[in-house]
């Protein structure tokens, strides 16, 4: 009588992702891919000459203070989530919410001392450096109220308890995009403090 053996399975393993979590992946891509444009749109249209040079407002200095501090509490919210403390992973998240907004609020003061030190986005009175300014602050700021808006959800789910160790899906997905917009700030203001 033969001895009946289980099958070798041969196929390659195939690496699993969400498939919530590959769509974020995708439009992270596409955001990288149009803040290349637009910084290297910037350095060409630099090169051309009637570039009028400013100071950055001071008011991004500290949005990028507050940023920075808004993906650690982001990163404090995961791991309370991960751990099960709920009454932190609230307090954490509703950090985050606060730091987001503050920095929200920064941009548009910072807008606010463009116009008085004469930095225009258009008009008679604009220079092609003030018009890519706003436009790279303006842009990154519509991505942050979109992350805004998904901290938004987490910020229910987490008061109603549906964020805990055995369901972290949705704070890891908002954990990687809240902490892709904070990254994709510090390369702004940096890219920003060389080519000005």
């Amino acid at each position: 009588m033969k001895s009946k053996t289980a099958p070798i399975n041969t196929a390659p393993e195939m690496l699993a992702m969400h498939p919530q979590k590959f769509a974020l992946w995708i439009g992270i891509v596409s955001i990288v891919m149009l803040f290349a444009a637009f910084t290297s749109a910037y350095i060409v249209r630099q090169g051309e000459g009637n570039w009028l040079m400013f100071e950055l407002p001071t008011a991004l200095w500290y949005s990028t203070v507050l940023i920075l501090l808004s993906s650690a509490s982001m990163h404090w919210s995961y791991l309370m989530a991960k751990a099960d403390k709920q009454d932190m992973l609230r307090i954490a998240v509703s950090l985050t919410v606060v730091l987001g907004g503050a920095f929200l609020y920064t941009q548009v003061y910072a807008w606010a001392q463009l116009v008085e030190a004469k930095v225009f986005f258009a008009g008679t009175q604009s220079n092609p450096s003030g018009s890519f300014l706003y436009v790279l602050t303006g842009m990154h700021a519509i991505h942050l109220v979109s992350g805004l808006l998904f901290l938004a959800v987490v910020f229910v789910s987490a008061f109603l308890g549906k964020i805990h160790s055995k369901n972290l899906t949705r704070i890891e997905m908002c954990a990687t995009y809240w902490h892709f917009l904070d990254a994709l700030w510090v390369y702004l203001f940096v890219f920003l403090l060389l080519n000005n």
